[in-house]
């Protein structure tokens, strides 16, 4: 057989990361400050963000941004991560497809989140910060940053999703065990998370709610700055060390991928995949690849969301961001894919989805649990619910292909384990699970009731 794993050395691990907005046709539309509604500047986002990541995030200008030495040496501790042929999921299928994924589930944390945790945590001890706060949904990013605070000596607070705080224990305790303070969002701590109680006292939370109690913290916390694991661009930017290796790993199997695919949330780990790989399409290297983002049925803001301009968070606190939303006032399904239940889209991935560079496919939660058993018993993982939908999608296209004959290549991410998750994967064998799938209706309906 031939080989089903590939690794860099680490000579061979990058050493920048790739800012697509600089090669866009169309750059993102700006950021607004939520209160002049004017166009934001770096200095602008200083009081709620660490200066150098306020800088990445409106960086339109340079292709190539250096990874710094003391972040690089912590990435050597797990990278680069395997690309793996999924020879297991083949046989299974039946299909004549190649399928390739890229385990990020081999870091320490046991995800993605890391690659930007680690720097953003850097920054801010560059910066003099002391502390850092955030919000997780199903704990993944939490569970990387404070790690990563811990790493370089910072203090940790976390804002965990209600329903996923009361899910998956574990994650939190693996939070708390690397010495974060992790609190149920919404709560009383806040007073977004206290406004949102008294009008909806059962409020099971949402990661646009868990943002603004963090951000609230941040702004009134000497010394402390706020983090986030998704949505905005220079978090996508830090996972593009992803995609820069699968790259390098796809030239040694000796092929080249016709179709990316990875789950989507807020847009971090689609673009980590699928930005390096994204310019060349821009560029007409190759101009056939496709590139698709998967979301949850119930909570469609790529394939049923509007665009327009909208807060990050459920108080407003956030710059009004161009991006395709269900309105920041939308209470997603209690779905297991904790992390993907979020009302709106990065504006990279807004644009590009609007110039028509990627597209975007739905599937149901139990659709999903569905492939991820199917992975596993083929490739001896178990992957996390939000990877789950990359790998339904992944097995869409080539069960397709095996109707059609097409020998395609597709490449999808797996960037998480789901071992923290096997209630979830009960629930599902216990068959307890239930889909939930938003119609247009619906989506109009919330969107009517949105305002600014």
């Amino acid at each position: 057989m031939e080989q089903k794993r590939f690794f860099l050395s680490e000579n061979e691990i990058p050493t920048q990361w790739y800012n697509i907005q600089a090669d866009m046709p169309n750059k993102p539309m700006p950021l607004k400050n939520p209160v002049t509604k004017e166009d934001m500047k770096p200095e602008d986002l200083y009081p709620i963000f660490c200066e150098e990541c306020s800088r990445q995030e409106l960086n339109q200008t340079d292709s190539w941004i250096d990874i710094p030495e003391k972040v690089r040496q912590m990435y050597t501790y797990y990278r680069s991560t395997p690309l793996v042929r999924a020879y297991g999921l083949e046989k299974a299928l039946g299909t004549p497809a190649h399928i390739y994924f890229k385990n990020e589930s081999v870091s320490p944390v046991g995800s993605h989140k890391l690659n930007s945790a680690l720097a953003q945590a850097y920054y801010c001890k560059q910066e003099g910060v002391t502390n850092v706060t955030t919000e997780t949904g199903a704990g993944q990013w939490g569970t990387a940053l404070s790690y990563a605070a811990k790493v370089f000596g910072l203090e940790a607070a976390v804002y965990q999703v209600k329903i996923s705080y009361e899910q998956k224990p574990y994650r939190r305790n693996m939070m708390q065990v690397f010495g974060a303070q992790v609190t149920a969002s919404p709560s009383m701590s806040t007073r977004a998370g206290k406004d949102i109680l008294t009008k909806y006292p059962n409020h099971q939370g949402s990661l646009g709610t868990a943002i603004s109690e963090a951000v609230e913290l941040a702004r009134m916390t000497p010394n402390c700055k706020y983090t986030l694991g998704s949505v905005l661009s220079h978090v996508s930017l830090h996972q593009t060390i992803i995609g820069l290796e699968a790259e390098k790993q796809m030239a040694m199997a000796g092929e080249y991928p016709d179709e990316i695919i990875a789950c989507f949330g807020g847009g971090s780990n689609f673009a980590g995949l699928a930005f390096p790989f994204m310019r060349h399409a821009i560029s007409g290297e190759h101009k056939g690849t496709r590139f698709i983002a998967v979301e949850p049925a119930s909570c469609p803001k790529l394939t049923k969301g509007k665009f327009m301009y909208d807060y990050g968070d459920e108080a407003g606190y956030t710059p009004l961001m161009p991006m395709f939303s269900l309105g920041h006032n939308f209470a997603p399904a209690n779905i297991h894919a904790g992390g993907l239940r979020y009302h709106g889209a990065g504006v990279i991935v807004s644009q590009l989805l609007k110039d028509g560079l990627m597209e975007a496919m739905d599937v149901d939660q139990i659709e999903t649990f569905q492939a991820g058993m199917l992975f596993a018993q083929s490739e001896g993982i178990v992957p996390a619910p939000e990877s789950c939908h990359a790998i339904a999608a992944t097995i869409r296209r080539a069960l397709e292909c095996k109707e059609s004959g097409e020998s395609k290549v597709l490449l999808f991410n797996l960037t998480g384990h789901g071992l923290m998750d096997m209630a979830a994967y009960n629930q599902y064998l216990s068959g307890n699970l239930t889909n939930y799938a938003m119609s247009d209706e619906e989506v109009e309906k919330n969107l009517a009731n949105f305002s600014l």
